[in-house]
């Protein structure tokens, strides 16, 4: 099984994300043998429960069967939009299971958020470079869910605000609303979470 994303061939996690959208159940196991012990561990870093992580892995891959189909290889890479899904579902956890869990008390690092203006960086290094990113996720996951999308379709996948626009089905003002606020919801949830 391979050790890092890097190793996992992205051609072919197209190839069997493409199938399983075809409802290729052989393709959609190959993807989740390849793929799952590191989205395991990403949705690990984000919960710090092996149970929660594993339900949301389970969730997750429910999710990738039945959206298998609708993947547009042009907007991400097949990973960085099954991670995408993975870190929704937790986000989704732990606003479920709020009242357990703590926010680190050490100041905020602001390379988690250049790393969410970062193209280059995905959902998965933006979380793994600091222990500020548990806030971070906790923070994201307070925005409501399409403020929190059109954040991620902004910032993690790098699309214009008409990009942003378009593919939500939104009018540009809306969206640039929407990031402005949701931003400095993320600032002031951040400073909270530093005090």
């Amino acid at each position: 099984m391979p050790t890092d994303f890097a190793a996992l061939d992205p051609q072919q996690l197209k190839l069997w994300l493409q199938a399983a959208g075809k409802r290729d159940s052989a393709a959609f196991r190959a993807l989740y043998d390849a793929s799952s012990a590191k989205l395991f561990g990403f949705a690990l870093r984000i919960l710090h429960k092996r149970e929660l992580a594993e339900e949301v892995l389970q969730e997750s891959f429910v999710a990738i069967w039945n959206n298998a189909a609708n993947y547009q290889s042009h907007l991400a890479a097949p990973m960085t939009w099954m991670a995408t899904i993975v870190r929704n579902k937790a986000f989704d956890q732990l606003r479920r299971s709020s009242a357990g869990v703590e926010i680190d008390a050490e100041p905020f690092d602001p390379e988690v958020i250049n790393a969410l203006q970062d193209p280059q960086r995905t959902p998965i290094e933006a979380l793994q470079m600091s222990g500020d990113a548990k806030a971070l996720a906790w923070c994201m996951s307070a925005l409501e869910g399409a403020h929190r999308q059109v954040v991620a379709l902004a910032y993690y996948h790098d699309l214009s605000h008409s990009e942003v626009a378009t593919q939500m089905k939104l009018p540009i003002g809306t969206v640039k609303t929407w990031i402005r606020r949701s931003l400095e919801k993320l600032r002031v949830c951040l400073a909270k979470g530093a005090a």
